[in-house]
């Protein structure tokens, strides 16, 4: 299944919803879903992820995370792509060695305030001298937010900044009254993105229904 469409105005918040939830995903007006994908250690089984954010529990370790970030300030505001986001993205595009972004852009379009196809709300994380150490990035429905990228300062990767701002997006999205955080994607193959598979309350798709617990993995 790889499946492409284009979103000409905003969609209905209950629209998006719906939407994630038969395992689209969209970088800017482009949406798309693939059960399939190819890289250099050869094909892959896409299998999109949530967290049933009523039943979420932090595990000991991401509260150890969040405690040892205590000291950053984080807010959510509009999605900007200035030259600290620019910056931040690029040294955090580094760390790839196969399907390398070009730009924000990729992710966010050239217009992600526009609210085609929604609201994007932007998570900030910088230090007390206002520093910005990494940004994430939401796409807001009724009852679910979807994660659309996340990126932090190459510098300061022992303070796990991928797993917080996750955490982060999981606490506004429960205050917010949302169910659901869509928080991207796994291989049923070993990958990179097994730390998504690491969280509590977690539930998988399978590409006709959604299914409790950890996925099925593939040595």
């Amino acid at each position: 299944m790889d499946e492409v469409a284009l979103a000409a105005e905003p969609c209905d918040p209950s629209l998006m919803d719906a939407l994630w939830e038969r395992g689209w995903r969209h970088f800017g007006p482009v949406f798309f879903r693939y059960s399939e994908i190819a890289d250099d250690d050869g094909e892959k089984h896409v299998l999109p992820l949530r967290i049933d954010l009523s039943r979420f529990r932090p595990s000991a370790s991401q509260r150890r995370t969040l405690r040892s970030n205590a000291d950053l300030i984080t807010s959510f505001g509009p999605p900007v792509i200035g030259e600290s986001e620019r910056a931040i993205f690029h040294a955090h595009a580094s760390r790839f060695r196969e399907h390398v972004p070009d730009s924000l852009e990729n992710f966010l379009g050239t217009d992600p305030g526009s609210g085609i196809p929604c609201r994007i709300r932007q998570l900030s994380v910088r230090t007390g001298e206002g520093r910005l150490l990494a940004a994430s990035y939401v796409g807001i429905g009724r009852e679910a937010w979807s994660s659309i990228y996340a990126m932090f300062d190459p510098s300061a990767s022992r303070r796990r900044l991928g797993i917080a701002t996750l955490l982060w997006e999981i606490e506004a999205a429960t205050e917010s009254g949302c169910r659901w955080l869509y928080h991207g994607y796994c291989y049923r193959e070993p990958s990179r993105y097994d730390y998504k598979k690491g969280f509590p309350a977690l539930e998988w798709y399978d590409w006709e229904r959604w299914k409790d617990g950890p996925p099925p993995g593939e040595s």
